[in-house]
């Protein structure tokens, strides 16, 4: 969520005179995140958040905004896109298709406690659960084709172990059967900061941009990764045990699901692993950017290679 678009206030003004939520008092530019461009915006009416999309097409940016609507409509605590005057969810500003969201209560987490880790799986798993009949459907952009694609273009610029051991994940990977897992609507980037909580209440998940049609296993193993991280980048088993847990008494695993924990570990580390490489290597500008560091993820990613032989003890 860093600034690549600078808006004018005057430019923001005639933007929510398409709205009936009340006249500008402030905004301010959001620094987190790499991928939109996102603002607080206040009004004398509430508070919103407004994101302009950077890389969407207007064409697919209905998918999102309809599953924050539908999880809010089934109790999934979510951001609420705001309509315009004429029933849109969608608009454009700076030349760039943007939405306006409900502002949440509550902060962001960096280093969540096991009863927030508690809340998030038992929540995931009712996401999981409800996606399974939303009507509409996208695939991943973020798969396996796109992570050999990604590889490609970045692997003159990394080290020989780099590449030595992204070869030969992506190699591991194409061996699992993703396709036979169960599916659903999945986040596929549900990260510490893309959850609101008050306390131990969880008050919204956020930044549903990547959201797609994908294994619910990939989904969790993607919250796992960031939610149970140490400081060295490895995982709190008691956190793990703990999220694995909450998630099964709303949704169980199933033994093929079980089978495959481990890859859909490996998967998620490298996706982000890749990503954060990608953005390391060939950075966007902006007003405001945030790149994050691929290191987490390497580390991750070899922590999870090394425990390769030793799959996780189901009770």
């Amino acid at each position: 969520m860093s600034v690549y678009t600078k808006v004018a206030s005057e430019q923001l003004e005639v933007f929510l005179a398409q709205y009936s939520v009340g006249h500008l008092i402030s905004y301010d530019g959001i620094n987190a995140g790499i991928e939109n461009t996102n603002y607080f915006v206040d009004t004398d009416q509430a508070r919103f958040v407004l994101t302009i999309f950077e890389h969407h097409d207007a064409d697919e940016l209905g998918y999102f905004l309809d599953i924050m609507a539908f999880m809010a409509q089934n109790a999934i605590p979510t951001a609420l896109p705001q309509a315009d005057k004429r029933g849109s969810y969608l608009n454009v500003l700076c030349g760039k298709p943007a939405a306006l969201v409900e502002r949440l209560n509550g902060v962001t987490l960096e280093n969540p406690t096991i009863d927030q880790c508690h809340t998030m799986a038992k929540t995931l798993a009712r996401f999981h659960k409800v996606g399974t009949s939303f009507s509409g459907y996208r695939a991943n952009d973020r798969g396996l084709d796109w992570a050999e694609a990604t590889f490609n273009k970045i692997n003159t610029s990394l080290s020989k172990c780099q590449i030595d051991m992204i070869d030969e994940e992506i190699h591991y990977q194409k061996s699992v059967d993703w396709h036979a897992l169960p599916q659903s609507v999945i986040h596929a980037d549900l990260f510490t900061d893309n959850a609101m909580f008050d306390g131990d209440q969880l008050t919204g998940i956020i930044d549903l941009y990547y959201a797609c049609q994908g294994p619910c296993l990939y989904d969790l193993a993607v919250m796992v990764n960031d939610w149970c991280r140490d400081k060295d980048n490895r995982l709190k088993q008691d956190y793990v045990n703990v999220v694995l847990k909450a998630y099964q008494a709303e949704r169980a695993l199933t033994h093929k699901e079980q089978a495959c924990w481990p890859a859909a570990l490996r998967m998620a580390a490298l996706r982000f692993y890749l990503s954060r490489l990608k953005d390391k290597i060939t950075p966007r500008e902006g007003e405001l950017t945030m790149i994050k560091n691929p290191d987490v993820f390497e580390q991750l990613l070899q922590s999870h290679r090394a425990l390769a032989t030793k799959p996780y003890q189901w009770e």
